[in-house]
C-alpha cells in the first residue's frame, strides 16, 4: 500500500471506489480542480468528492496533488470510466457543440419548481448523436417530454431531416426554442402541455422516438414516461429514452423508480452509466443514467390504467412532500359547475369535473357559472383554464395572477376581475373587425386554430374569400400554427394571435 493518508486508502477501497480514483488521476495532472469540477468530470456524488478532498490533508495544494507526492499516489489512479458510445463521433460536431453552448447559456433561467437542471452542451449533441447512431433518422418524427436541456434543438443542427415536436409547461423555453428554430429554419414545433393532465391532441401517437429528463421522483419519471409511450405512433419499433439518475449511495431511490416503470411493462434495451451531465445536481454527481426502453404488447393495455399523483417533483408547490392545501369551501359561493378537486361533501348534487378533462374538451352540459379550483403549482394553466370555457362567468381560485402578455387576448372574451386568491372573468358581448374573427377562435378553443380562423375569415372578411384564399392568409400570417389549438398554443403565439389576426384581414 502506497503511504497515503490511512482516511484517503480507505474510501480508495472497494469496488464502487472507481469514480474516486479517477478524480485522483485527475489531481495528479497539470491542472488545478475543485469540488465542482471533479464530480462534473466523475460523476462521483459531491459528498463522495469532498470526503476525498478533506481525507487528502496536506497532500493537496492549489487544487492538485503536490509534486513531491504525486509517485505516492500514481498506483491509485484509474482512467475514466465506461466507454463513451458516441464519444468518438464529437470532432466531428464540433460546431453544433459550440452553439448548443451559446444557446444554453442564452436559454432562460432555470425554475428550481420544476427540477431544471441544465444538461452540459456535450451532452445535448452526444443525447443527438447516439439517436443517429442507435436509430434510422431519416424520416423520423421524434418527441420531446420536456426540454429544458434543449436535446430539440441539438437533434436538429445534427439531423436535419428529424421533425420535432416539443411538449413543455414552461412558457419561456417553448418561446426560447420556437424562436431559435424559426431563426435556423430548424423543423420544430412547440406546444404547451401540463404533462400532469395529459399530451396535447396534435402530439398523441405523432412520434416514432421519445427523449425526456423528467423529475426524478418515481411518480416524475413514470409519468413522462407515460405521456412518452402515448406519443408514440411507431408501436411495434418505437423507443423512449428517459434520463435519470440517483446518488451511487442510494440504490432504493433508483429502486423506486424502476419499480413504478414496472407497471408499464417496458423492456430494458439499454441503461447507460453517467451518460448525461449537468451544470448542476451535484448530489448525484451532475449525472445521470440514459434508459432506452422498448414497449411490449402489454403496454399499450397499461397505459388505459390511472397515472398515480401529480405531486411529481422535488421542490416546490408540487413537490412530494408538500403539504396538501385544499380548497376552502366556505370561499365558494353556489355554481353551476365545479371543476378541479373539491372537498367530499362540499355542494352536493353540483356536478364537477377534473382539471384534465376541462382542457380536453368542451364541456357537454349548460353552465353559466363555473367555480374552478387551481391550486399552487398550476399557474401556467390559469389563462388555458379561462379560454376553456363557454360559461358567462368563470370564477378561478388561485394564487396565481395573469401573465400581462395574455391580457389583451383574454379581453377578446372576457371583462377580467382580480382579487387576492381568485380571478373572476364575466364573458363580453363579442367585439366586431379584426376582434370578431379573434373571437370566432377563441370561442372554440378545443378544436384546431387553422379551421375556427379559416371559417372566422369567411364569415367577416371584407368582399369574401374562399376556402384556399382563406388558408394561404393564415399560412403567411402564422406560420407556426400547425394544428394546435388555442389551449396548447405557447403563450408568446397566443399573445401574436390578435396581430396575426388583424393581418389576414388587412391584406
Amino acid at each position: 500500500m502506497c503511504q497515503v493518508p490511512e482516511e484517503a486508502a480507505r474510501l480508495l477501497e472497494g469496488v464502487g471506489a472507481r469514480r474516486l480514483r479517477h478524480a485522483l488521476a485527475l489531481l495528479i495532472g497539470a491542472r488545478s480542480w475543485d469540488a465542482d469540477a471533479l464530480v462534473r468530470a466523475t460523476a462521483a456524488p459531491r459528498r463522495a468528492i469532498d470526503a476525498l478532498l478533506a481525507a487528502l490533508g496536506d497532500d493537496l495544494d492549489d487544487g492538485r496533488i503536490r509534486r513531491d507526492r504525486i509517485d505516492a499516489y500514481r498506483p491509485l489512479t484509474v482512467p475514466p470510466l465506461l466507454a463513451d458510445p458516441v464519444a468518438h463521433l464529437l470532432p466531428e460536431h464540433a460546431e453544433a457543440v459550440a452553439a448548443m453552448d451559446e444557446l444554453i447559456a442564452a436559454a432562460p433561467r432555470a425554475r428550481t419548481a420544476l427540477d431544471h437542471v441544465a444538461a452540459t452542451a456535450e451532452t445535448a449533441v452526444r443525447r443527438a448523436l447516439l439517436l443517429g447512431a442507435r436509430f434510422w433518422l431519416g424520416s423520423a418524427r421524434l418527441l420531446c417530454v420536456g426540454d429544458h436541456d434543449l436535446t430539440s434543438l441539438a437533434v436538429a443542427l445534427t439531423h436535419p431531416g428529424v421533425e420535432i415536436t416539443v411538449v413543455d409547461i414552461d412558457d419561456r423555453i417553448l418561446e426560447f426554442i420556437g424562436d431559435e428554430a424559426a431563426r435556423r429554419g430548424l423543423p420544430i414545433r412547440c406546444r404547451f402541455a401540463d404533462l400532469r393532465l395529459g399530451l396535447p391532441a396534435g402530439a398523441r401517437e405523432s412520434a416514432d422516438l421519445v427523449f425526456t429528463d423528467p423529475p426524478y421522483t418515481p411518480d416524475g419519471v413514470a409519468l413522462f414516461t407515460r405521456r412518452g409511450l402515448e406519443g408514440l405512433r411507431d408501436r411495434e419499433t418505437g423507443r423512449v429514452l428517459v434520463a435519470y439518475g440517483a446518488s451511487e449511495g442510494t440504490p432504493a431511490l433508483a429502486l423506486k423508480v424502476q419499480e413504478a416503470l414496472g407497471p408499464l411493462h417496458l423492456a430494458y434495451e439499454a441503461i447507460w452509466p453517467d451518460f448525461n451531465r449537468y451544470h448542476g445536481a451535484p448530489a448525484i454527481g451532475s449525472a445521470s443514467d440514459l434508459y432506452v426502453l422498448r414497449p411490449t404488447s402489454r403496454t399499450w393495455k397499461a397505459l388505459g390504467s390511472a397515472v398515480a399523483g401529480t405531486r411529481i417533483y422535488t421542490q416546490g408547490p408540487q413537490a412530494v412532500e408538500s403539504p396538501d392545501r385544499p380548497v376552502d369551501p366556505a370561499v365558494a359561493e353556489p355554481a353551476d359547475l365545479l371543476v378541479g378537486d373539491w372537498p367530499k361533501g362540499f355542494a352536493p348534487g353540483t356536478p364537477r369535473v377534473h382539471l384534465a378533462t376541462w382542457l380536453a374538451k368542451p364541456y357537454a352540459g349548460r353552465a353559466a357559472d363555473v367555480v374552478v379550483a387551481l391550486p399552487a403549482g398550476y399557474n401556467a394553466l390559469l389563462p388555458r383554464v379561462l379560454l376553456a370555457s363557454r360559461a358567462e362567468r368563470v370564477r378561478v381560485l388561485t394564487p396565481a395572477v395573469l401573465p400581462r402578455a395574455l391580457k389583451s387576448v383574454l379581453a377578446a372574451v372576457y371583462h377580467v376581475k382580480t382579487e387576492p386568491g381568485e380571478i373572476v372573468a364575466s364573458r363580453v358581448a363579442p367585439p366586431g373587425g379584426a376582434g370578431a374573427v379573434l373571437r370566432y377562435i377563441l370561442d372554440r378553443p378545443h378544436v384546431r386554430v387553422a379551421g375556427s380562423w379559416r371559417e372566422g375569415l369567411i364569415r367577416h372578411a371584407t368582399g369574401g374569400l374562399t376556402k384556399n384564399q382563406a388558408r394561404a392568409r393564415i399560412q403567411d400570417a402564422a406560420p407556426w400554427l400547425g394544428d394546435a389549438t388555442v389551449l396548447d398554443l405557447p403563450a408568446h403565439r397566443l399573445s401574436d394571435l390578435p396581430d396575426a389576426v388583424r393581418r389576414t384581414l388587412d391584406l
